[in-house]
């Protein structure tokens, strides 16, 4: 009956917010925008969409290590950019001075390429967890303010150890991934160069989430996450567990460094922090501390990213990208603080 409806039952219809039709209305112009390039030219669509999910994919693997500690600690560890940085320094050292590798050695260079993608995951997140140790552990009951500053200073050792070890200018890996095409598409090839982000980042999004969720080790840190004094009375050791924490992403961050290493073939001591920096507001994006929100963040700042610099059809250029992630940032922060997989939850006591 028309008379048995209440306010209650009328606030469900009522007219969506100024903040989401202009959201809508933005969303709307990109896709216009993408649909023009799309037509105009194919080719140049299909290859720098490509390239943004190979780019997005590799701010995966670093998003991921971010929300991993954010959801345990609530800690925005920023070295953790840096030790990406250290396993591309690695990567290409293990490439030019161990095994001196070149192009066209075949399966050679696929056994490589696991084994360095092991040691090196291996290595960061063993570095990862002496800085937990050493660096935020003695603060975890201090003030949020003082393990935060801690992670700005541990980013700058690990930036300054890197321009002593391997000094200022890029450090050359050798191009030794196969160019031949995966696939055709819209007079585009895709090749394997290209190709390994996603068969590196894929499986470990998914090793990850069964690890998280169904795993007793997994169990213990998403109890750890809700109440860690709770964890510890139930039994559950929680500094192992925070390292653990610390270890995965650690060896996250080496996988996103051997990834970029091969790919882009070289490395400055001073990307880790510009990267992690992107790939923090890939975390925030998709709602921190949600490992599937991190991927789905970073994969669309990495096709922003690609469109906007490779798109011929009004777009920015490469000079506006780095003003509209930390604009995205904003906005996120402002008007979605959850992120958009994230859920709103009430601020602890």
């Amino acid at each position: 009956m028309a008379a048995d409806a209440t306010p209650s039952s009328l606030s469900r219809l009522r007219a969506p917010s100024l903040v989401t039709v202009l959201g809508l209305a933005f969303v709307l112009l990109i896709a216009l925008w993408l649909a023009v390039n799309l037509i105009k030219t194919p080719s140049d669509f299909f290859e720098v969409t490509a390239i943004g999910i190979t780019n997005g994919s590799v701010y995966a693997l670093v998003a991921l290590g971010y929300t991993l500690v954010y959801g345990i600690l609530e800690l925005i560890n920023f070295a953790n950019g840096d030790v990406f940085m250290l396993g591309g320094m690695f990567t290409i050292t293990y490439a030019n001075h161990f095994f001196g590798l070149h192009q066209g050695q075949g399966a050679i260079i696929v056994l490589w390429v696991a084994f360095t993608l092991v040691l090196v995951m291996l290595t960061c997140g063993g570095l990862n967890t002496m800085i937990e140790f050493f660096a935020y552990r003695p603060l975890r009951n201090a003030p949020r303010l003082a393990p935060l500053i801690t992670a700005i200073g541990v980013s700058f050792i690990i930036e300054n150890v890197a321009l002593a070890v391997w000094g200022p200018e890029y450090v050359i890996a050798p191009d030794i991934l196969p160019r031949s095409d995966v696939f055709h598409i819209g007079g585009f090839d895709y090749q394997w160069n290209k190709f390994i982000a996603v068969i590196i980042t894929v499986p470990v999004l998914l090793l990850l989430m069964y690890l998280v969720q169904s795993t007793r080790q997994g169990k213990a840190m998403r109890a750890t996450a809700q109440d860690r004094d709770a964890s510890a009375m139930m039994g559950i050791n929680v500094n192992r567990t925070i390292s653990f924490t610390f270890l995965i992403a650690g060896a996250l961050a080496g996988a996103a460094g051997v990834v970029y290493a091969l790919y882009f073939t070289s490395v400055k001591f001073d990307q880790g922090f510009q990267l992690g920096l992107i790939a923090f507001t890939a975390a925030v994006l998709g709602g921190i501390g949600n490992l599937p929100g991190a991927v789905l963040g970073a994969v669309l700042i990495g096709l922003l990213q690609g469109w906007n610099e490779g798109l011929n059809w009004h777009a920015p250029g490469s000079d506006w990208t780095q003003s509209m992630v930390f604009a995205i940032l904003i906005l996120i922060l402002v008007f979605r603080p959850s992120g958009l997989l994230g859920e709103q939850t009430p601020e602890g006591g």
